[in-house]
């Protein structure tokens, strides 16, 4: 998987379209930061960092990743959670080592996980399939 950094002065967002499932929490939560119908799409700089940071933290298939001008990056919670959406998608938080096709196992705090088995990205949902159905 690919992530396209996008670089601000205080903070740089990486997106990772593969991994979106478009659950659009950072439109919600930082419109002037996230439009989708604007190129580029994601603007660090229209808010301050630690903004952009929490908003970013709430994607729940962690396609967006910061990091601030610091270095600083996303630290997992100490507690890792497991939760399975109505819908069959399976959430994870933590500090997790997620291994996809018998490559090597990358590290992530936040994914959404296929529940179906019909995701043409798995071990990631892609919301292809109808999980649950």
């Amino acid at each position: 998987m690919s992530a396209r950094p996008y670089r601000g002065d205080a903070v740089t967002v990486t997106f990772d379209a593969a991994r979106c499932i478009h659950a659009a929490e950072c439109v919600r939560g930082l419109p002037q930061v996230f439009d989708t119908g604007r190129r580029p799409w994601i603007t660090p700089d229209a808010a301050p960092a630690d903004e952009v940071a929490k908003v970013v933290r709430r994607c729940p298939s962690g396609a967006l990743q910061y990091a601030l001008a610091d270095g600083t990056r996303e630290t997992p919670p100490t507690e890792t959670s497991v939760e399975r959406l109505t819908d069959g998608r399976i959430v994870l938080r933590g500090d997790l080592r997620v291994r996809a096709g018998g490559g090597e196992a990358t590290r992530e705090t936040r994914v959404t996980l296929c529940g179906c088995g019909r995701s043409g990205n798995e071990p990631y949902c892609d919301r292809a399939g109808v999980c649950g159905a």
